[in-house]
């Protein structure tokens, strides 16, 4: 198993914020949704698609995407592709502390939802 220093960590880490940052960007440039929205969407994604590679990994007993990069990206505005990702790649369904943290994360993606863009 690797540790927190092996360059693979920082691999999934940089890749994951590049993906998200990117499509956020990209989003806020090209539509005319609300800049919540886009972010929302963005890191979304990009977790989703760690949870898919995870899962691939995990099948393959490869080396794997640290729990604190998939916990991090649900905090930050991941956390519908992180519901996402556990339902369609059947991935983390057993481990409690994802679903509370894809929880916390939803409630507060919900109350910066209301502020961000119901308040608008």
């Amino acid at each position: 198993m690797a540790n927190r220093t092996d360059p693979r960590n920082r691999a999934y880490t940089i890749g994951a914020i590049v993906l998200g940052g990117g499509i956020f960007i990209a989003l806020l440039l090209l539509v005319q949704l609300n800049w919540y929205i886009d972010w929302l969407v963005g890191w979304s994604i990009s977790l989703f698609l760690l949870y898919g590679i995870d899962k691939a990994q995990a099948v393959r007993k490869g080396w794997r995407v640290p729990e604190i990069v998939l916990h991090v990206l649900a905090l930050i505005g991941g956390f519908i592709g992180g519901w996402l990702g556990m339902f369609v790649f059947r991935h983390k369904t057993r481990k409690p502390l994802f679903k509370v943290v894809l929880a916390i994360a939803t409630v507060i993606g919900i109350v910066l939802f209301y502020f961000f863009v119901l308040q608008r």
